[in-house]
């Protein structure tokens, strides 16, 4: 048996909270944020910036359950004061929506801005794509590795229609973050692993 594949082994997990200190609503605090988890029971739990980027450690092996485990508790711990969307990615997950990116996605930061919209299962990104809505002279999608990935023009960024997301039918099942967030959690993720 691989060490991997040891009973009870930790896996790697990144929560993405949505709508986290954004605008001054929904304030959390990192630290009541990082209790939360570990009252889970949850290891080795640390945080990225303010916006709701959680990394952790589980024997779990359902995102899908982490996911609605950790909703829960964080609206219970809040006192129901705002419903927060988390959708929970394991490293190699993540992995692939970074290392397998569409061809020059990120690489021209002088003309383009990019995020990437992250799905709770069992919301697809092949399903979403079809209703989300874009400015062709700005915009530009694609749906792989489990997300959908959105570039916009930077001289026609006040043209994008990335604002009218928040319009779609699946918004609820919806987080995105930008581009340089999903490398930087990429990377701490990776730091960790080699510890």
């Amino acid at each position: 048996m691989r060490a991997r594949d040891a009973p009870n082994k930790t896996v790697r997990y990144l929560a993405l909270l949505r709508g986290i200190n954004v605008g001054g609503k929904n304030v959390v605090s990192m630290s009541e944020l990082r209790a939360c988890f570990e009252r889970l029971g949850l290891q080795n739990v640390s945080t990225y910036i303010q916006s709701g980027n959680v990394i952790f450690e589980s024997s779990s092996r359902s995102t899908a359950k982490l996911s609605r485990t950790i909703e829960q508790a964080v609206s219970a711990a809040r006192a129901k004061r705002a419903y927060t969307v988390v959708v929970v990615l394991s490293h190699e997950q993540l992995a692939d929506v970074v290392e397998k990116a569409p061809a020059g996605f990120g690489a021209d930061l002088a003309q383009y801005r990019y995020d990437v919209i992250f799905l709770r299962a069992p919301v697809c990104a092949r399903d979403v794509l079809p209703d989300i809505r874009i400015n062709p002279a700005a915009d530009q999608v694609l749906a792989a590795n489990g997300v959908v990935y959105f570039q916009r023009l930077i001289a026609e960024a006040s043209k994008s229609y990335l604002a009218k997301l928040a319009g779609h039918s699946q918004y609820r099942a919806m987080t995105l973050r930008n581009w340089n967030t999903a490398l930087k959690l990429y990377e701490l993720m990776g730091v960790r692993e080699r510890l």
